[in-house]
C-alpha cells in the first residue's frame, strides 16, 4: 500500500519527466499550475494538508501515419490524488473523430490501461498507445472526404459551465473593468459583487469560462479560488440550448446596500434573495457556510 505522500511524489517525478521529454507548449501543457504547486508543497511539508484540486494537463500527440500528417490528438489528463494506485482520467479528442469514434477510442484506451498499468505511472505508455492506435479510429471515408472541421465539431457535445469564484475582496477599478470586459468578449453572463468578500459568477461555454478564469487568476489577488463549478453536457448544443441554460442575462456588477467605512460590506441577506430569485440559493451556503435568511 502506497501512502498519499508516496503517490504525490510519484506524480511530481512523472510530471518532471514529461516536461523534460516534451519541452514545447504545443506538446505538453499543465492547465492548472496552482494544483502542481499545492502538490509540491504537500510533498515537501510534513504538516501540509492534502491538495484540494487534481493536477490537470494536456498532451498533444501526432500519430505516425503516412497520410495523417494533419491529424492531432489531444489527451486531456487529470491525476486523481491516489494515482498511480488508481488510473489517471484521460479523454482523447480530435476534430476528425465523430462522437462514437471518440467514445470507442477512449473506452479502448481505458481497457488497455486497466490491463497494463495498475499501480505504476502510466502517462507515457498511454501516450504511446494513442500515438500507435488513435489514427485507426478515424474512418477511412471520413478522413478522405472533405468533412470540414466545423462539421465534425457540431456532432460533439458542448458543455455549458457555470463558475462561482470567491475572492477575499474586489475593490480595484481596473480589475472590475477587466471582469466585465472579458465576460463580454467571451460571451459570458453572470454577475460580479465587488467589495469584501468579492463574488464573481460566470456562465457560458466551458472553454470560454476556462479562458476567463485563466485570465482573472493571473491578476494579483490576496486570495481567489473557484468555490464551485457546474458543468452541463448539451447534446449537440447549439446557441439556443446554451441560452436556455443561462440564469443571468449579461454580466453586471451587483451592489447590495453597501455599508461599512468604505461602503464595501455588502448586505448578504440581499445577496441571498438575489440568488434565490435566480434559482441559485444553494450556492450561498457554499460561499458563506450558513443558511441564508
Amino acid at each position: 500500500e502506497m501512502t498519499n505522500r508516496e503517490e504525490a511524489e510519484m506524480q511530481i517525478s512523472e510530471l518532471d519527466l514529461l516536461s523534460s521529454m516534451f519541452p514545447y507548449e504545443d506538446e505538453f501543457i499543465v492547465t492548472d499550475q496552482l494544483a502542481v504547486a499545492e502538490l509540491k508543497h504537500y510533498v515537501e511539508n510534513e504538516s501540509a494538508e492534502m491538495p484540494s484540486s487534481k493536477v490537470q494537463f494536456i498532451l498533444n500527440v501526432k500519430p505516425e501515419v503516412s497520410n495523417a500528417s494533419m491529424v492531432e490528438f489531444s489527451m486531456a489528463c487529470a491525476l486523481p490524488f491516489k494515482y498511480p494506485t488508481v488510473l489517471p482520467e484521460i479523454t482523447v479528442r480530435s476534430s476528425l473523430l465523430s462522437r462514437s469514434q471518440q467514445i470507442n477510442l477512449n473506452s479502448d484506451l481505458k481497457a488497455y490501461l486497466m490491463q497494463n498499468c495498475s499501480g505504476e505511472p502510466c502517462m507515457l505508455s498511454a501516450r504511446e498507445w494513442v500515438k500507435d492506435h488513435a489514427a485507426a479510429y478515424i474512418d477511412k471515408e471520413l478522413s478522405s472526404s472533405s468533412v470540414t472541421t466545423s462539421n465534425a465539431m457540431q456532432s460533439e457535445d458542448i458543455t455549458f459551465t457555470r463558475l462561482w469564484i470567491y475572492s477575499h475582496h474586489i475593490y480595484n477599478k481596473m480589475k472590475r473593468k477587466n471582469i466585465i470586459d472579458w465576460a463580454k468578449e467571451l460571451a459570458l453572463s453572470g454577475f460580479c459583487m465587488p467589495g469584501k468578500p468579492g463574488v464573481v459568477c460566470v456562465e457560458g461555454l466551458q472553454s470560454s469560462c476556462e479562458e476567463f478564469w485563466s485570465r482573472v487568476r493571473r491578476l494579483t489577488w490576496k486570495r481567489i479560488l473557484i468555490r464551485h463549478r457546474e458543468d452541463v453536457s448539451l447534446e449537440g448544443g447549439g446557441h439556443a440550448e446554451i441560452q436556455k441554460q443561462r440564469k443571468f442575462s449579461a454580466l453586471e456588477e451587483k451592489y447590495f446596500d453597501a455599508h461599512g467605512a468604505r461602503g464595501n460590506h455588502m448586505d448578504l441577506g440581499q445577496l441571498y434573495r438575489f440568488l434565490e430569485e435566480k434559482g441559485c440559493a444553494d450556492i450561498f451556503q457554499m460561499y458563506f457556510g450558513v443558511e441564508g435568511h
